[in-house]
């Protein structure tokens, strides 16, 4: 679990294609705050990787062929900075929202319009499953994208639309956007949860369980 505010951003130093995925080494920014343990969680642009190798400043993960299917994962190589967040624990404040590193989909950022120093992005859900990710975001809801919690502010249709201030483009990737770029999108987890409840109760209904 993670809170989607970025500790610093890394950059993919060594990338080993494999069978099943790929084996990359993270060169991080400088030395953890926190130092983590062998096997720990860490959050890449919003994608989860367990680290397999650690040392003060860097870590190696393996990344699956089915995180490439659902992230932008795949188009990681040699050079590719990274946002990176250490796992949640009782001590550190939530300062954003629960993250838990499982991309929902792929966006693409549509539009990017200056708002005085900040910017305004224009963000394309994509379709999952055969279901508009979009359903799944709301006005003034938490949406993780590239790692980074963002609140949006606006929903029409399958876009939405979030701010970026000047602070959180200069310590994340999220100032090197250009409009065509692909973003990993994780919901919110409440919105996650309660589209499954209505999906249960649709299938409960529909086997005629309900008088």
């Amino acid at each position: 679990m993670f809170t989607g505010l970025v500790e610093q951003v890394g950059h993919v130093v060594a990338h080993e294609p494999r069978p099943d995925g790929a084996r990359l080494r993270v060169q991080c920014a400088t030395p953890w705050a926190t130092q983590p343990d062998l096997g720990a969680s860490i959050c890449c642009s919003g994608v989860c990787l367990t680290a397999i190798e650690l040392d003060a400043d860097s870590f190696t993960a393996d990344v699956s062929n089915a995180t490439f299917e659902v992230s932008t994962a795949g188009t990681w190589t040699v050079g590719t900075p990274l946002n990176l967040e250490t796992s949640l624990t009782l001590a550190k404040p939530l300062g954003g929202h629960l993250v838990t590193g499982h991309v929902d989909g792929v966006g693409r950022i549509e539009s990017i319009e200056a708002d005085g120093d900040n910017w305004i992005v224009g963000v394309a859900a994509p379709v999952v499953a055969g279901e508009q990710l979009s359903r799944l975001i709301a006005r003034k809801g938490s949406i993780t994208i590239d790692g980074v919690s963002l609140t949006v502010n606006a929903v029409e249709g399958a876009q939405f639309a979030v701010n970026i201030i000047p602070h959180t483009r200069a310590v994340t990737t999220l100032g090197n956007w250009q409009a065509g770029a692909a973003v990993n999108l994780e919901v919110d987890l409440m919105a996650r949860y309660a589209a499954r409840l209505v999906q249960a109760d649709k299938e409960f209904d529909s086997q005629g369980h309900r008088g």
